[in-house]
């Protein structure tokens, strides 16, 4: 059977999936790298054959070169098919504006993308995204409107599968991204309200991409005008204590074009920018 070598409590989540998908007859999955779509990504090829059932990785100045590596090698590690297309959300206003609403004009060019091109061409009848039942009871998830509007299928959500149970599944289907952390966008390092462009994306990419050589687990570097704010695991700040490594992340993150690089001693914190509005850092 398709999922005999699953445990007992992740192949009711596999099966239950499996019903979410049973009227699909080609499927395009919304493919990130991340767990969530991942997930979705590998058990709808169990579920329908790698015949149908293909990831879509869209490629942009707002996604790390880092990630994009990760989701190639993980739709590798699946052995399913990926299609890469690019999305063109900088060139909408009300995105670089960078509103609370930002998200929803990046998943409408996405799935606008999808629907109005790559489904004819692809001949899907169905779109899928790696929504999970955590993130439906959210109240700050703007993209999950485009998702709606697109009539974007969630099937983790559908079925009532919670982020724990993605990453037991995840597990489960020996991914090796069950444990990755989060890894929103590069524009969400840029306060709401401050323009996005691709100098300050390339600028944080950069910043965040010193860390990771520095050997730090995670990091968000937040981009206020000058100052470059690093956030990093509350466990992993005293590293900086360390001469070689605070002066190999200064000169590098003041060579991507900060002029000043100061640490948040509250740590990590994922979603800053969507609790709090920050107006201006320079």
């Amino acid at each position: 059977m398709r999922f005999d070598d699953l445990s007992t409590a992740t192949r009711a989540d596999a099966e239950a999936v499996a019903d979410a998908l049973s009227d699909v007859k080609r499927l395009g999955v919304a493919y990130s790298g991340g767990v969530d779509s991942a997930v979705l990504l590998a058990l709808s090829v169990r579920v329908l054959g790698r015949d149908r059932a293909l990831g879509l990785l869209a490629d942009s100045p707002s996604l790390a070169r880092h990630e994009l590596q990760i989701a190639r090698s993980v739709a590798a590690q699946l052995g399913a098919d990926v299609v890469e297309f690019a999305t063109h959300e900088g060139d909408r206003p009300q995105y670089r504006a960078n509103g609370a609403d930002r998200c929803f004009y990046c998943k409408d060019e996405l799935f606008t993308v999808i629907s109005e091109t790559l489904a004819e061409d692809l001949s899907l009848d169905a779109v899928a995204y790696g929504e999970n039942a955590d993130d439906a009871k959210r109240l700050d998830r703007p993209g999950a409107e485009a998702a709606t509007r697109h009539r974007v299928l969630r099937p983790l959500a559908q079925a009532g599968i919670t982020k724990a149970r993605v990453r037991a599944l995840a597990h489960d289907l020996g991914l090796s991204v069950a444990d990755k952390p989060a890894a929103p966008c590069l524009a969400s390092r840029i306060p709401h309200g401050e323009q996005v462009t691709p100098e300050k994306l390339r600028q944080v990419e950069t910043a965040e991409q010193v860390l990771r050589d520095l050997g730090f687990s995670d990091s968000r570097v937040r981009h206020h005008g000058k100052i470059a704010r690093i956030e990093v695991p509350l466990a992993e700040i005293g590293r900086f204590a360390d001469d070689t490594v605070r002066e190999q992340a200064l000169r590098a993150i003041r060579a991507s074009g900060f002029a000043y690089v100061t640490i948040d001693l509250a740590g990590m914190q994922s979603g800053a920018f969507t609790m709090q509005i920050i107006t201006r850092h320079d």
